[in-house]
This record gives structure tokens, C-alpha cells and sequence, in this order.
């Protein structure tokens, strides 16, 4: 009998057995148009346009156009071939050999050979903030041949096959990294007008203004791209997105690139429609991220008195415009496989915030005030802002003076993550399609390392959480690892090093001539190389 590759795996994971995947080409149902100029809005401007060492959400979206993964993936998170043709799993689940695509090049001519999978993963392992999570286990990268290369791991990594599309593990050239210290890769040129083998080649980058990236004429996926050029266009207010999309001078956006206000009416407009799909690898996740090494925060009293301090009904309805789930374990409501529901938020009780703080010895002031936190948030949306200014309101009414410090994105992540200027953070980190990769980096205390963004930014440090989360990576037994993730999550409600806020829904926001956009879990992290114009339509 015929059976789907999806059939073939479900009974080859059941079985315990592995297999090579071929090859399967993309069924295009109509010709494709080609040529035109796509309008992409990508807000706010990265600090980078590699997701090397860099997990920014604008990054994510740039970078895959220039620099390609091994995988991408359906909407169910199977893997599908990009730079890699087929890949065979070892039973023990501690080799992976993947066959590369034949006679790619570089954007620079040079070829593109397992030498160069062997060197990013490398890099990936050492700079990145979660592939020293994703490839922790790898031990070596053999290269028994310029198009096939081996991963041997020491320990099995359960989630490594979901973790290598382009905007996650991008696939780097080592010739363009010869001689550069593994400190200077995150600062280095390649950053910021990179060399891929990707649908497109940088152009420019305007700061401020735009990117500019221009069809590849010698991709390895012959007639394609369809389109001549993508503009990245940046533009910092709401409402001039929102009016951008309503005249048609933006195509497309994803991460909800308007006001949540606006949305509604927006996407009532004839020219204009919504798509969810595309976030299945994200599991986006907003918190409160508390820097224990300031002298009032390290006492769980004072950060279970600001727990309580917030409604979470309200920073959901007010803030996200009931875009969202409310959220209070550290696992996003978008992994229902792992997450202990029976965890509820601290209920907000602005007396009981007073009771804590009284008995941690921080009364009062003739003032009325306790002591003072100094508040910041991601300024990759507007809504962390609204967070920020909604716990200040709060913490006043508790004897907290709060000020708010707002910087442009790239000022935020150095504040953060490399000056720690900051007292507690309204911070969005995405648990990805699996815990180990997108939530053990912000509680794993070996991954406190400064300058590293979207890391341990907290200082946290409990050796009972790091044995949990090490031990459910490499935990083969589906169950084991949910217990494993249960227990972290209760250690974490108890110990409130953060507070988890809102798991947020996402929608792409599109003008109806651009087709192809969506056409996988990766959604506008893609490498657009399906996408076309279809004028008269829009």
C-alpha cells in the first residue's frame, strides 16, 4: 500500500527506526510571476541581519533571505530539505548524517562544502544564544566528503532536528570567518552586509531607513526567486505602518506589524487579509525578567510582592487587546506537551504586595516610599512598553518608585545584556516548538554570560533547576521529560526570579497580491524564495 512520508515517520519513530528522507519537490499548482519589488516592514531595525549570534526578532526575518539552514519545515514541524538533500538519525540517536545539496555557491562564487556546516555549527555551539543549549551535546562534526556531513553528539538531543532552519542555525561561510576570535564573530562584518547561499544577496543597508536585497541570479533552486528585489523597509511608528498597508505602499509584515488597535480595521480593508500560520516554531512568550543582583530583588519576599502586584487579565486585555493567552509558567501555553497547568499567577492582592514587603523590612519612607527599581522594556513592540508603564503605576501604589528607561532595540540589548543597567525588564522570549531551546536559556545558569542577548539576563542560579533542564535534554522518554519540565515549573512559580506574563497570538498582516508568503512553520522567517506578485489583485 502507498502511506504518506508523514505515515512513514510516525511508524519509523514508533518503531525505533530511522531512515533517509528524499527529496521532495515543491507541487506548484500555478506558474509563478516573476519579477517585482516586495515591500517587507520588519520593526524594529536589528542590530544585525545574521542570526548567528543574534536570536532578535528582526534578524530572524532578514537573515533567511541571505543565509540558508540545512532544514525548513511544514506547518507540523516536519523537516523538508534546504541546504541539506536527506539525513539519516543513528537508533541510539547520537549521529546525524545529512547529505548537502550539490553545487551551491556562495554569494561570492566560492562553493558551499560540509567544511562550512562543520564551522557553523561550531560557531553556532559557542556564540549563539541558544545553540549553546541546541548543540551542547555535539562532540564533532566529521566531513568524510565535501557533501555529506556527520554530527556525533554525546548525549541525545531530542529537539535537534526541529532546530535547523536558517532563522535558527544559519549555515555560515568559513572562508569569509578564517582567523577571526570566536569573541569578535557576534561584531564581525559578515553581520552586517552578509554572504549567503540564499534567494538573495545583500545589497544595502540604509540605517534607519532600509535594507535593500536583490534576486540571486545563480540560486541553486533554478527559477527562483520569483521576485527581482525585497526592500526592508523600517519605519518606527504604528499608525505610519498601519497607513502604509491602507495606501499599499507596504506588502507585507508579520509579528503583528500595526497597533493591535488598528488591526480590526485594517484587516476589514478589501486590499488587505491576515494569516496566523507561520508561528508554529515561535511559542511567543512575554515576561518580567527581575536582575537578581539588585539588593532589593534578591529577596523572593520583594519579587512576590510585585507578582502580585499584576493582573494579568488587564496587561492582556489593555496591553494586547486579548491577543493572547495569560501565561504564568515559565512554558508557553503554545507547548501544551509540557506545560503544568496547574500553575496559576500569583493573584493580585496590592495588600499582600504591602505584607511582603513589610515583613522583608522595607517599610514605608515619611515619603511613602520603599525604595526605587529602574523599569525598561523590549522596544520590539509597543506593547512592552504599555507593560512598563502599567507595573509602574502599580508599584507606586505599593511605595515602589519606578522609573521607566526607553531605548531604541539595539540600545536596549547592551543596556540589558552587557551593562545590566536594569532592574527588571519587560522582555519577549519565545519558547520556540521546544523548552530546551527556547525557555532553559533564561534560567540555566551557565547561561549567564555577558553581552550574549536573550540570555540568563536574571543572574539566576539554582542547581536543582540546572539538573532538571540538563537532564530533560537529553531525556529520550517523552514522559520523563514532561515530569522533568513539571517540576522546573514549580521551583520557577516559587522562586519568581521571573514573572511570566502573556503568551502572545501573532498575525501577518499582507496585501492580497503577494502570494506564497506562508507556506510553512517559518512563515516570514522563510527565505521567500516562493513568493510572487500577482498584479491586479490587492
Amino acid at each position: 500500500m502507498d502511506i504518506s512520508r508523514r505515515q512513514l515517520n510516525k511508524l519509523l519513530a514508533a518503531t525505533g527506526l530511522t531512515a533517509f528522507l528524499p527529496l521532495r519537490a515543491f507541487a506548484e499548482t500555478a506558474a509563478q510571476a516573476k519579477g517585482g519589488t516586495l515591500n517587507f516592514i520588519v520593526e524594529p531595525e536589528p542590530p544585525t541581519i545574521l542570526t548567528l549570534a543574534h536570536t532578535a526578532g528582526g534578524t530572524q526575518k532578514v537573515s533567511p533571505k541571505i543565509t540558508e539552514g540545512l532544514l525548513t519545515y511544514d506547518f507540523d514541524l516536519t523537516p523538508k530539505p534546504q541546504l541539506a538533500t536527506e539525513w539519516l538519525i543513528s537508533d541510539d540517536g547520537l549521529n546525524y548524517t545529512f547529505k548537502l545539496r550539490a553545487n551551491v555557491k556562495w554569494h561570492d562564487g566560492k562553493p558551499f562544502t560540509s567544511d562550512d556546516v562543520a564551522y557553523s555549527i561550531e560557531l553556532l555551539k559557542q556564540v549563539h544564544p541558544r545553540g549553546r543549549a541546541t548543540f551542547a551535546n555535539v562532540t564533532t562534526v566529521e566531513t568524510p566528503d565535501p557533501l555529506t556531513a556527520v554530527i556525533r553528539l554525546s548525549k541525545p538531543a531530542p529537539y535537534l532536528l526541529s532546530a535547523l532552519y536558517a532563522a535558527e542555525s544559519p549555515i555560515v561561510p568559513k572562508h569569509v570567518y578564517d582567523g577571526v576570535k570566536i569573541a569578535d564573530v557576534p561584531t564581525n562584518q559578515n553581520g552586517g552586509a552578509p554572504i549567503g547561499t540564499g534567494p538573495f544577496v545583500f545589497k544595502e543597508w540604509v540605517r534607519g531607513s532600509h535594507i535593500i536585497l536583490e534576486r540571486n541570479p545563480d540560486y541553486w533552486d533554478t527559477g527562483k526567486p520569483y521576485l527581482d528585489q525585497v526592500i526592508v523597509r523600517f519605519v518606527p511608528d504604528g499608525a505610519a505602518r498601519a497607513a502604509g498597508f491602507e495606501t499599499g505602499e507596504f506588502d507585507i509584515g508579520g509579528d503583528n506589524p500595526i497597533p493591535l488597535s488598528d488591526l480590526e480595521r485594517v484587516k476589514a480593508l478589501p486590499n488587505i487579509d491576515v494569516d496566523s500560520r507561520g508561528y508554529e516554531t515561535k511559542g511567543d512568550q512575554t515576561q518580567l525578567i527581575f536582575n537578581l543582583d539588585n539588593q532589593y530583588l534578591k529577596d523572593v519576599r520583594v519579587r512576590r510582592a510585585i507578582a502580585h502586584a499584576i493582573d494579568l487579565n488587564v496587561i492582556l486585555n489593555t496591553v494586547w487587546y486579548g491577543y493572547g493567552h495569560v501565561s504564568p509558567t515559565p512554558i508557553s501555553t503554545f507547548l501544551p506537551r509540557y506545560l503544568d497547568t496547574s500553575i496559576k499567577p500569583y493573584a493580585f492582592d496590592l495588600k499582600a504586595s504591602e505584607q511582603l514587603l513589610d515583613e522583608a523590612g522595607y517599610k514605608r519612607g515619611a515619603d511613602g516610599v520603599r525604595f526605587n527599581l529602574r523599569l525598561t522594556h523590549n522596544s520590539y513592540n509597543e506593547g512592552f512598553k504599555r507593560v512598563a508603564e502599567y507595573l509602574k503605576q502599580n508599584l507606586t501604589r505599593i511605595g515602589i518608585n519606578a522609573t521607566i528607561d526607553s531605548y531604541d532595540f539595539s540600545t536596549y540589548i547592551k543596556k540589558v545584556y552587557t551593562e545590566r543597567a536594569f532592574d527588571v525588564t519587560a522582555e519577549y522570549l519565545g519558547n520556540q516548538f521546544d523548552p530546551t531551546l527556547g525557555v532553559q536559556r533564561i534560567y540555566w545558569s551557565k547561561n549567564f554570560k555577558i553581552g550574549l542577548p536573550f540570555s540568563n539576563a536574571s543572574h539566576y542560579n539554582n542547581p536543582d533547576v540546572d539538573k532538571l533542564l540538563e537532564t530533560a535534554s537529553v531525556e529520550i522518554h517523552d514522559a520523563k521529560r514532561q515530569e522533568q519540565f513539571f517540576a522546573f515549573q514549580k521551583i520557577i512559580a516559587d522562586e519568581v526570579p521571573v514573572v511570566n506574563l502573556i503568551s502572545l497570538e501573532n498575525v501577518t498582516v499582507f496585501n492580497k497580491r503577494v502570494k506564497n508568503h506562508t507556506i510553512g512553520a517559518e512563515g516570514v522567517q522563510s527565505n521567500f524564495a516562493e513568493v510572487y506578485i500577482k498584479d491586479g489583485e490587492g
